[in-house]
C-alpha cells in the first residue's frame, strides 16, 4: 500500500491575496476554488509536476496565517527558479550553495515560509 501526501494547507488572511501571489507570481497552478458554504471556501493549486498540491481559504483549517516554516518544492534548475521568483515580484533570497543542495527562500504574504531546493545529484551533477 502506498501512503502518499497529496495536500497541505497553508493558512492566511486573505484567500484572494493567497491565490495572486500563489497563482500569479509564484507559478502554481489555480486547480480549485470553491465556496462550500458561507464558512468555508476551498482553494487548491498545484505547483508545476507537483503530486502535491496546497489548499488555503476558509474554514478549513485552525491553524494561524503565517505559522507554516519548511515548505518545500523541489526544482531541476535552481538559477531559473530564482530568476522567475525575482521576475515576478516574490521577495526572496540569493542562491544558497549547501552540500546537499542549492536553495532559495521566500515567504508567502502571510509569512509561511518556503524553500526552493536543487538536489545536483538527481540531475546528473556532482
Amino acid at each position: 500500500m502506498n501512503w502518499t501526501r497529496e495536500l497541505v494547507a497553508i493558512p492566511v488572511t486573505d484567500v484572494d491575496r493567497a491565490i495572486a501571489f500563489y497563482a500569479g507570481q509564484v507559478g502554481f497552478v489555480l486547480d480549485h476554488d470553491h465556496r462550500v458554504s458561507d464558512e468555508i471556501r476551498f482553494v487548491q493549486l498545484t505547483p508545476p509536476g507537483s503530486g502535491c498540491s496546497i489548499c488555503l481559504g476558509e474554514g478549513l483549517t485552525k491553524a494561524v496565517p503565517g505559522s507554516v516554516e519548511g515548505m518545500q518544492v523541489v526544482v531541476s534548475d535552481i538559477g531559473a527558479a530564482h530568476r522567475h521568483l525575482r521576475e515576478n515580484g516574490v521577495d526572496c533570497g540569493e542562491i544558497h550553495e549547501l552540500p546537499w543542495g542549492n536553495f532559495v527562500y521566500f515567504q508567502d504574504p502571510d509569512g509561511n515560509q518556503w524553500a526552493v531546493q536543487h538536489i545536483p545529484a538527481r540531475n546528473g551533477g556532482a
